[in-house]
């Protein structure tokens, strides 16, 4: 390993150091973390990298202990062993890339693909196909274009993620918490909950970046990936997924820029990029330039920041603008928004005679400033974003009608998973009249499809109620209050 590191114009080398090997929480919540929490091992990893990956603990025990190492020498912990985890970690029903190889048809001879695979990626001679695309409907009716990688280029950026994430969680911040082992939506939900319901946030802004994914500077990317990783083939291996290109209807074009949004180690080269555009900078301007509370959650390329002064609000805005063009990034001008929004928004909006605050919308949840029933005092209250449900619903009456030829057994099977699924992520407290008109409304599209498959249907409401009105999952909140989850994971 070489200790020596390069430096980058614009690039802040400036990191906090991670000694639990966990991210700490929001730094503005101001609660260092505690014994139980020290030494926590990534809750999603196999059993075999937990009880077998002694090198790999030593790869992040040294990043750990200094965040000015480059390493050298890395692609040594890409073992068969690992790749093995990697094969057995992906989707098994997921689509096939440009090879046409799905899980199943590579796992007949398992052993001797990965024997295989191996040598070639450790003699040099291992090929990044192209990703293949496909395209997905968005909530706006556009749709967004996916990449589809090829199934040995799956095991192999995973066995690589696997390798560079010891290193850069011990460099992410706290406020980060896309695609981040033992963090999830909900965690980044409540930490922006807990940051504006208890520091003095006036001011909400949405940020969004413009085409993130299709927009990831090429050259940029190396030279973050170059800040820690000093492996000249582990380097090369990201060159080959970043300039693999992409094939749609049987041609190919070049990837001059972005990372395919889809692929396996693309949320962790967003991540990265992110960490030195955003982060840092984020991190250093509120400590070095702001003069009241300043907060920030960031999920992916998805982030709200909170402040407690409008001009600094709008400052710091302006000069994001700024820095985010350096690095070939732009904010959405439409989508981008500063609203006024906190404990005393609705009493001075009321004031200047301009109604109730605005809301906005972040990881699927409409934020509305409020009250509880329960204290009255201020809260923000969570309801499930209406084109989402709506977009939902409409899923799901399309798969009732493909499913008109099934057994009623079957289709109310499904319609249950589909059901339960969406309450495990929705059900929050506060947003059980989103979920009462959801399971209504799921009921009703199944009962429209029992009347469709008979001219001479005798299917009542009162009737349906009565055979299968405890078909679909009961409204029950799944989810703590915020404030007491992120109290339990992150205590005084």
């Amino acid at each position: 390993m070489n200790d020596s590191r390069e430096s980058y114009s614009g690039v802040i080398p400036t990191k906090q150091p991670n000694k639990s090997g966990r991210p700490l929480a929001e730094a503005v919540e101001e609660r260092p973390m505690t014994k139980e929490n020290v030494g926590q091992s990534n809750p999603n990893g196999t059993p075999s990298q937990r009880n077998g990956s002694s090198g790999l603990d030593r790869v992040r025990e040294a990043a750990k202990k200094d965040g000015k190492l480059r390493f050298t020498a890395l692609l040594h912990h890409v073992t068969i062993d690992l790749l093995r985890d990697s094969y057995h970690s992906l989707k098994k029903k997921a689509a096939p890339g440009v090879d046409g190889v799905t899980w199943e048809e590579y796992g007949s001879d398992l052993e001797e693909s990965l024997n295989n695979l191996h040598g070639r990626i450790h003699r040099g001679a291992y090929r990044a196909r192209p990703s293949r695309r496909a395209w997905i409907p968005k909530s706006d009716g556009r749709q967004r274009p996916l990449g589809i990688a090829a199934l040995e280029d799956k095991i192999v950026q995973s066995a690589v993620g696997t390798v560079l994430n010891q290193i850069w969680e011990e460099d992410f911040l706290g406020f980060s918490y896309g695609f981040r082992p033992g963090r999830s939506q909900h965690d980044a939900l409540d930490a922006l909950y807990v940051g504006i319901t208890r520091k003095k946030v006036d001011w909400v802004l949405d940020l969004d970046v413009r085409s993130f994914f299709d927009k990831v500077d090429h050259n940029w990317m190396i030279k973050f990936v170059e800040h820690r990783i000093g492996d000249k083939r582990m380097v090369r291996l990201i060159q080959k997924w970043l300039k693999a290109g992409v094939m749609e209807q049987d041609r190919w074009c070049e990837t001059e820029e972005g990372t395919p949004q889809g692929s396996v180690i693309s949320p962790i080269l967003a991540n990265l990029y992110l960490h030195y555009v955003l982060d840092l900078w984020v991190d250093q301007w509120r400590r070095k330039k702001a003069t009241g509370d300043v907060i920030i959650v960031r999920y992916a390329d998805d982030a709200v920041l909170g402040f407690q002064h409008r001009k600094e609000a709008e400052r710091f805005l302006g000069e994001l603008r700024e820095r985010m063009g350096k690095f070939g990034l732009e904010l959405h001008s439409e989508k981008t928004r500063l609203i006024e929004f906190g404990r005393y928004a609705a009493e001075h909006r009321t004031k200047r005679g301009q109604g109730r605050p605005e809301t906005f919308n972040f990881l699927g949840f409409t934020h509305i400033c409020g009250t509880s029933r329960k204290t009255g005092y201020y809260t923000v209250i969570r309801q499930t974003i209406g084109k989402r449900m709506a977009a939902e619903l409409k899923q799901i009456q399309t798969q009732l009608r493909l499913r008109m030829h099934d057994s009623l057994a079957e289709t109310a099977k499904w319609l249950q998973s589909v059901v339960r699924g969406y309450f495990c992520y929705h059900a929050v407290p506060g947003n059980e009249a989103r979920l009462i008109a959801f399971r209504k409304e799921a009921m009703r599209r199944l009962l429209r499809q029992l009347r469709r498959r008979s001219q001479r249907s005798r299917w009542t409401w009162e009737r349906f109620l009565a055979n299968f009105g405890d078909l679909l999952p009961e409204i029950t909140i799944l989810h703590p209050y915020p404030n007491v989850r992120f109290d339990a994971k992150h205590p005084r």
